[in-house]
């Protein structure tokens, strides 16, 4: 019988303190008959001992407005669904607790206490901050309400508040501080009660940036705002007043970095001191100041916590001849090492990383300024410790100073990136191919600390907006992305500038890098929100973000010049095409101009859909005008004669996937002189950060399937899969960031985690698998596999907001079978290689017929 499963309020699956008062509503089906959908539903709302029923007709289960008066803060409800499917209506939903927030800035009356107001511009010490308080009674609720300027962990009464780590992570802190709500009533107690909080720099004071870095860039000081509140068995909650309690000490990490890692000296934890009891006598007084006082304001978070989301044993362990011992953990990620040590009073651990090997030796080079060394000292007992305060990017570490011989399970790496629904799979009968896409699946993991980020290990790990502009597709395939995108968008629009400049990452930061916007780069502001519609149908991204997304694009109309096509400007073009000179990355093949005006066309398109879904039939006519402005220019500068971008295979692309061609001749013609260049470059690959997400869609959708299967089977430099027949277990920021003796790459700019290049594994999915969404949401999708390439079978999966789509395919002789699954409320198109094509419902499909485009060359 049909159930309703997966309900969510808001973006998140853990609804306590939900970061909107009318959070939208989604559900899944499961178990319905084949064709059958949703033909109504019913929403229950349990508030204050009241119910509310609501009915909504039809089939919408994604993202629903929330049909009930908005939450008041602090207020608790429970949802539940049930849906009307096949004439029979399901069982009500499992319930979900829904609390809302602090809405109102009166809310909040606790100070932020201030550990250390100043401190010399070098790698700082933590702090410990404890506040005893007694309560007459136990509670039977308790929240705290937890935020910091700096990286904090918080316990009650020596136990862990949560296991969040590097909270509250990183935004645009002049503009915006988030927090979290932490249910702690099974932590407190009748009598006295001790709150402990570990507090160091993070991203508010510590250094940060590159070419020298920054410090203090949001403020010299590091504080914690945490507001506890208990609701007594009468119903009545109270704030518990902590500001006299507060008590502050140097903690026992010497120094703190997220560049440059953890010292802890195990002996400077005073035992018990997070619970209650403790002599803070000789402890100072911290300085509070008043929350009315902060200029950010504050927001519950959107996104899922930081987590140790899984740790990893070495799969070798080898003692160097000086001693060291080297732990190859067979992934490169982003984490710690978690150490269990028995060591004498004193005895000192050191810890080091790397991504790689260079010479028989760590490759550190590439880290730049981020030494990426950990320590832990020892307090003469047994101990279990990993760094709190920092975190690196590698795949081999080595021990220098482990006492005695290392025993399993003594070392493990912690994998520390957002909690995030996996939400996407792909698998293929070549490995090379397999081990490419779980290398992107990690990239992503390891830059998806809080924020998308560029790489986890240099001295720079910043949320550069071109690269999550050209990988947003496949990361909203692959995990429940949402939370995070949507609280970095923010940022976007918190930061742009008053005509709509967007930086070039955010959060921005004034460290050496031109402050000039860049298209491609600057798009993100449109691009991102818009892809997130397409593949989720959050419609509120588009509405949230809509001022933003149209700053942008006016912006890019003041960059014009008397041609209609962008001049003169910042632009980082094509970068990092492998023709580029090394002192000049953006020197590309296609001009940089061409690529900002290519970008202005699509960008002011994307604008005027989102303004045709939001009902804004003004602004779609007004951007659309200027896309045709823009892009009449570029037929007279580049597009009337093709030839000249011959040589210049992004350029011929985006002729192609920017619908810049005149008519579908001129879009053909692109793309044969795209299939001329790429063969002629002998299916290496020729193009930078623009063009490579897009070369392959832009060969197989003009007829040139084999030239794309060729590309991405490619193993000499540079190619998607050098890397991967070097060993490489993540996608490299340059195609030969490694070189063929195994030498590292001499140029300053070379990181072995980047996942901008990985972005063509959106094209496994939806074009080597098949499965594309063709309405918001994937509600609607095309089935279209595209055997080549020698592949004998292919496969993808994806979690959609209405359920699990799986499409699979099999090549055997000249037949090719297929075989779908949609789950209810999704409907398909299936296009067969022969040509043929059928509609279908929900539920489990099978087809045969000829292979068609199958090719009986293997991919090498």
């Amino acid at each position: 019988m049909s159930a309703v499963v997966g309900l969510r309020a808001g973006l998140r699956s853990d609804c306590l303190g939900a970061p909107l008062a009318a959070p939208r509503v989604s559900w899944r089906i499961v178990d319905a008959p084949a064709g059958a959908s949703q033909e109504e539903a019913e929403l229950r709302l349990e508030r204050e001992g009241e119910v509310d029923t609501v009915a909504l007709d039809g089939s919408g289960q994604n993202l629903i407005d929330w049909p009930f008066a908005p939450l008041r803060s602090r207020e608790r409800t429970v949802l539940a669904v049930r849906a009307r499917v096949a004439g029979e209506w399901t069982a009500w939903s499992e319930p979900l607790a829904v609390e809302g927030a602090l809405y109102e800035a009166e809310a909040w009356t606790a100070s932020l206490v201030v550990a250390s107001a100043s401190a010399p511009h070098r790698t700082r010490p933590s702090w410990l901050l404890r506040a005893a308080f007694t309560l007459a009674e136990a509670p039977v609720r308790a929240r705290l309400y937890a935020t910091a300027q700096g990286v904090f962990t918080a316990s009650l009464n020596g136990a862990a508040v949560s296991d969040e780590v590097l909270a509250p992570g990183w935004t645009s802190y002049d503009h915006r501080v988030r927090y979290r709500v932490h249910d702690v009533t099974d932590l407190l107690r009748e009598g006295g009660n001790a709150l402990g909080v570990e507090l160091a720099d993070g991203w508010f004071r510590g250094n940060i940036g590159f070419d020298g870095g920054l410090w203090d860039v949001y403020g010299a000081h590091v504080g914690v705002l945490l507001q506890l509140e208990v609701t007594g068995p009468d119903g009545v909650t109270r704030i518990v007043p902590l500001d006299d309690a507060w008590r502050a000490a140097p903690g026992p990490a010497t120094s703190a970095g997220l560049y440059e890692g953890e010292a802890h000296d195990a002996r400077l934890l005073p035992a018990g001191w997070d619970v209650a009891g403790f002599d803070d006598s000789a402890w100072d007084r911290p300085e509070l100041r008043p929350v009315a006082d902060l200029a950010a304001r504050l927001e519950p978070a959107i996104n899922e916590p930081v987590r140790v989301i899984e740790t990893l044993a070495p799969v070798a362990v080898e003692v160097q001849p000086g001693g060291r011992i080297r732990l190859d953990f067979g992934q490169n990620l982003s984490g710690v090492l978690r150490i269990r040590v028995d060591a004498p009073a004193g005895h000192t651990v050191t810890l080091h990383h790397a991504e790689v090997l260079e010479d028989g030796q760590l490759g550190t080079r590439p880290l730049r300024r981020a030494v990426s060394v950990d320590s832990f000292t020892s307090a003469g007992t047994p101990a279990t410790w990993q760094p709190r305060h920092t975190i690196h990017g590698f795949r081999y570490a080595e021990l220098e100073g482990w006492p005695g011989a290392l025993a399993d399970g003594d070392v493990v790496a912690a994998v520390i990136h957002t909690d995030m629904e996996r939400r996407g799979w792909f698998a293929c009968s070549d490995p090379l191919l397999e081990r490419l896409h779980e290398n992107v699946v990690w990239s992503m993991r390891d830059n998806f600390v809080d924020l998308p980020t560029d790489c986890p290990q240099r001295d720079e790990r910043l949320g550069w907006t071109g690269d999550i502009q050209v990988f947003a597709p496949a990361a909203e395939f692959l995990y429940g992305a949402d939370g995070v995108l949507a609280s970095w968008l923010r940022d976007v629009a918190a930061q742009q500038g008053p005509d709509g400049w967007v930086p070039n990452f955010v959060p921005w930061l004034e460290c050496g890098f031109p402050s000039g916007a860049s298209a491609a780069w600057g798009d993100a502001a449109v691009v991102v929100p818009w892809t997130m519609w397409e593949r989720r149908g959050n419609r509120g991204i588009l509405e949230r973000q809509w001022p933003s997304m149209t700053a942008w694009v006016d912006h890019l109309a003041l960059r014009i010049g008397p041609d209609d096509v962008v001049a003169g400007s910042m632009e980082l073009g094509d970068w990092l095409d492998p023709a580029a000179p090394p002192e000049d990355p953006g020197a590309a093949r296609t001009d940089r101009y061409l690529v900002a005006s290519a970008y202005a066309v699509r960008s002011a398109r994307l604008v005027a859909r989102a303004a045709a879904v939001l009902g804004r039939p003004a602004d779609r006519d007004r951007y659309d005008a200027f896309a045709d402005r823009v892009l009449a220019g570029m037929r007279r500068r580049w597009l009337d004669d093709l030839d000249g971008l011959a040589h210049a295979p992004t350029g011929l692309a985006l002729v192609v996937e920017f619908e810049l061609a005149r008519d579908e001749a001129e879009r053909q013609r692109a793309g044969d002189l795209l299939s001329t260049a790429v063969r002629e470059g002998g299916h290496r690959v020729q193009t930078g950060f623009v063009g490579t997400p897009i070369i392959c869609d832009a060969l197989a959708s003009t007829g040139h399937l084999d030239d794309a299967y060729a590309l991405l089977a490619q193993t000499e430099c540079p190619s998607w899969l050098y890397p991967v027949t070097m060993g490489a277990t993540t996608i490299w920021e340059r195609w030969d960031s490694m070189l063929p003796d195994g030498s590292i790459n001499p140029g300053d700019m070379t990181s072995f985690n980047h996942y901008a290049l990985g972005a063509v594994v959106d094209f496994l999915h939806r074009v080597v698998a098949g499965l594309a969404p063709a309405a918001p949401g994937y509600r609607e999708v095309a089935i279209r596999p595209s055997p080549g390439g020698g592949l004998t079978w292919a496969s993808a999966r994806h979690l959609s907001p209405y359920g699990e789509i799986a499409v699979a395919w099999r090549v055997v002789g000249d037949e090719l079978s297929l075989d779908v699954e949609l789950p209810a409320g999704v409907t398909g198109t299936v296009i067969l290689p022969d040509g043929t094509s059928e509609a279908v419902a929900s539920g489990s499909h099978t087809f045969r017929g000829a292979a068609g485009a199958a090719r009986e060359e293997t991919l090498r």
